[in-house]
């Protein structure tokens, strides 16, 4: 047991020595560097990470979630969630400079559209520890009223989620995350009396690359202020996935409690938990466009 042991331990240190020999290879080709791919896609699992298109890029995404795995709704009768689909949202973000990025998606959810814009303010580099990108995201719910006046304006149908997501790439293989953010919704859109207008959220997450081009994903979303959705508990949002790069291709295989996609959705309105049975399968797949002609390096 010890030899397992101690070669199990030899083995991460000297992927470790390899990772941080890459980095320092990076490091000296110049006295002044900035750290670029600390994630490979803009979404964690449920999180958006620190990272924008390119300039002249254009991404289109898709990403699903099915039913629950277990519990009173699960199981084989579901084929396991796979024949209930909670969510499905189509996006496509666009790089108007390598900074500065918008988007526009659509989510089954609610029949919701979101408009979105990301920049990143700070990069990590020899003089700047962390990387830092502001991220602010409009929801307006499109479809139709479960009751006469539930939405009396138009106004009562939109949210909006401001975050501040924080990173550091520790290593080649190695990136962690940290993101205040506040969602704002009208009386509208509570569920209950107990919920709230404004919901401070806290996402935390990272990457840690497994193989050449396979990552382990992880995020955990803390909501204060939480209601209840008629008699049924709200829950902390936690994703946990798989990332595959494709040339061209960036692929996930998700499991998470949450029903749906987009944080002005999945922040309020989690009412699953994994240890009931309430997780489930999901996954997102973006394809990148270049519109453009690219500058030489």
């Amino acid at each position: 047991m010890k030899k397992i042991t101690f070669c199990i331990v030899l083995f991460q240190l000297s992927l470790f020595a390899q990772d941080m020999d890459e980095m320092m290879n990076q490091f000296s080709e110049g006295n002044d560097f900035e750290v670029e791919a600390t994630y490979k896609s803009t979404w964690l699992v449920l999180s958006q990470t620190n990272e924008t298109q390119n300039a002249k890029d254009l991404n289109f995404w898709i990403a699903h979630r099915f039913g629950d795995i277990g519990g009173e709704f699960g199981g084989s009768s579901t084929l396991y969630g796979l024949d209930v689909a909670t969510d499905l949202y189509i996006g496509f973000d666009y790089g108007i400079t390598d900074h500065l990025t918008v988007g526009i998606g659509r989510s089954k959810y609610n029949e919701t559209y979101n408009g979105l814009i990301k920049y990143k303010l700070l990069r990590q580099s020899d003089k700047m520890p962390v990387s830092v990108t502001l991220f602010d995201q409009l929801a307006w719910i499109t479809r139709e009223e479960f009751s006469n006046n539930e939405f009396n304006q138009e106004s009562d149908r939109i949210s909006n989620f401001f975050q501040a997501v924080i990173t550091r790439k520790f290593s080649p293989g190695l990136s962690l995350m940290l993101s205040p953010g506040l969602l704002m919704r009208p009386d509208a859109q509570l569920l209950s009396a107990e919920d709230q207008n404004n919901l401070f959220a806290l996402s935390m997450g990272g990457r840690l690359k497994l193989f050449k081009r396979i990552s382990l994903l992880v995020d955990y979303t803390l909501v204060e202020g939480l209601g209840r959705e008629a008699n049924e508990e709200l829950y902390n949002p936690l994703g946990i996935g798989i990332e595959f790069e494709t040339g061209g291709h960036v692929f996930s295989l998700n499991f998470q409690n949450s029903q749906y996609i987009i944080a002005n959705n999945f922040i309020p309105n989690t009412s699953k938990s994994w240890t009931d049975g309430g997780v489930r399968f999901g996954f997102a797949i973006s394809r990148n466009f270049s519109l453009g002609k690219k500058k030489n390096n």
